[in-house]
């Protein structure tokens, strides 16, 4: 951490568990402010995630839709699923949710970064990849999973993100930066 950052750290007095979940935990902490006065903070935690922008040699992007009962619609995203433990693999986990999402295996698996979805009350990391030389097998949806597999030209999808037809931040910023990586390994052949 950088030596400025410290003046800004809030620190933990007092930490309650309100709710314990099988995927979310809720917490509210009496906290000790840079300037010394107390607040609180209520937060959730989450054990982490995994999402993988799969990119067919044809330059299509593999995208699952699927319902999403808390914002009541459905959303077109790029594959995804929480960590199966909190010491499991980032790597593994990625190429696990790639194959049970969409079926597709990969030869390379690019890291992208880490994605903060709402890091005011929420705590889950989720580490972005980009899958290339994709094969294609069975998919294998969890029992509670409803999921159509669409493929969507990579171009046309940074269409919808601009427009804001594609809601989902996780799929927004993976899919930005991938059309960036792929158009500076452009420039750099050239």
């Amino acid at each position: 951490m950088k030596q400025q950052d410290t003046r800004l750290i809030e620190t933990c007095a007092d930490s309650k568990l309100i709710f314990d979940g099988k995927v979310l935990h809720l917490y509210v902490d009496r906290i000790h402010l840079p300037n010394g006065a107390q607040s609180t903070r209520e937060y959730i935690k989450h054990i982490g995630a995994v999402a993988v922008l799969p990119l067919t040699d044809e330059g299509e992007v593999v995208c699952v839709r699927q319902y999403r009962y808390a914002v009541e619609q459905v959303v077109t995203e790029i594959p995804a699923g929480k960590l199966d433990s909190a010491d499991e693999d980032h790597r593994e986990a990625a190429l696990r949710e790639l194959r049970e999402e969409t079926g597709a295996r990969c030869q390379s698996l690019t890291y992208l970064g880490q994605y903060l979805g709402s890091p005011a009350i929420l705590n889950e990391k989720i580490d972005l990849y980009l899958a290339e030389g994709l094969s294609f097998g069975e998919t294998d949806f969890d029992d509670d999973e409803f999921i159509d597999i669409v493929r969507i030209p990579l171009s046309d999808l940074v269409d919808r993100v601009m427009d804001g037809s594609i809601p989902d931040g996780k799929t927004q910023l993976a899919v930005l930066k991938v059309n960036e990586l792929l158009h500076r390994r452009t420039q750099s052949q050239n």
